[in-house]
């Protein structure tokens, strides 16, 4: 077993080179960190699974990820896995799950997070975006994403969140 600040911080200063490596090679180099530790640990799971879904392999990801949160992953890396398993289901053509992970994951409450946690609060709904708009709900997925940024425009946000917020009201003129 190995000190858990060193194997992070491996972990990190390999996610920062992986460009560097051809996708298998990648994925081995993840595997053989993971392989440090239990085969029942969700962070180590989880980096599998986050290594094969940028590395162009998200069914495998996906199962990977569900592992993972199974496993009771917690923190930032859980945010993370449910962010990318909804991502790599909607890359798959099962936006409708996609949906539903990211609903749930939305309306968690703010208080219940960390700071790293609400910092992907912007990444749970970009997705979510996509997600709608592959499921035909188009004026949801465009007020999701023009209600997230909203508050980063130097102007111009409470007209921007007030318009975001009537897509949703207003007729779609359909």
């Amino acid at each position: 077993m190995t000190n858990d600040r060193d194997w992070e911080s491996r972990v990190a200063a390999l996610w920062e080179r992986l460009d560097d490596h051809e996708p298998a090679d990648f994925r081995a180099r993840i595997a053989e960190l993971a392989a440090e530790r239990s085969d029942d640990d969700a962070a180590a799971v989880f980096e599998r699974g986050a290594a094969h879904d940028s590395t162009g392999m998200p069914e495998e990801a996906v199962t990977l990820y569900r592992r993972a949160l199974d496993l009771g992953l917690t923190g930032l890396r859980r945010r993370r896995a449910v962010i990318q398993l909804a991502s790599s289901l909607r890359n798959l053509g099962r936006p409708d799950r996609s949906v539903e992970l990211l609903t749930a994951e939305r309306a968690l409450p703010e208080d219940r997070l960390d700071a790293e946690e609400r910092a992907l609060s912007g990444a749970v709904d970009a997705f979510l975006a996509l997600a709608l708009a592959d499921t035909g709900r188009d004026r949801e997925a465009a007020a999701l994403a023009l209600g997230a940024l909203a508050p980063l425009l130097p102007r111009y946000n409470r007209s921007l969140a007030h318009y975001a917020r009537a897509l949703l009201t207003a007729p779609d003129g359909s």
